[in-house]
């Protein structure tokens, strides 16, 4: 199964830390919001709509930064960069010129067939 969209830069993968800072968020963020509420008088829509938006915005960013900190550290969300089938990196068997489990190398067959530093003399 191909993943569904990919966003790397600089080694992490960003579409997984919106997906991940998102679900956490919600799981973990919204009882606390929900929990700080009762501490709080708010008479109107207006005035709990208002407490959300003050207090979930700092857990949001709070959970993004941690998300994007743990990613960059343990490479995660990388859909199994280590070329196994299991995480969509290989293209139509190609593994980019990587040693195959016989110990033979494949030919990278979107390599420039003139650039010097790829051919083996």
């Amino acid at each position: 199964m191909q993943p569904v969209e990919r966003a790397e830069y600089e080694g992490v993968d960003y579409a997984w830390v919106m997906q991940t800072t998102f679900v956490v968020t919600i799981l973990v963020g919204a009882p606390v919001v929900a929990l700080l509420s009762t501490l709080v008088t708010l008479e109107t829509w207006g005035a709990r709509a208002a407490f959300a938006v003050r207090v979930g915005a700092p857990i949001w960013f709070v959970t993004a930064v941690a998300v994007a900190l743990y990613a960059r550290r343990a490479e995660a969300g990388d859909g199994g960069s280590n070329g196994d089938a299991a995480g969509g990196t290989e293209r139509d068997g190609d593994d980019d010129g990587a040693a195959g489990e016989d110990g033979s190398e494949s030919v990278d067959s979107t390599a420039d067939p003139t650039d010097e530093t790829e051919r083996a003399d």
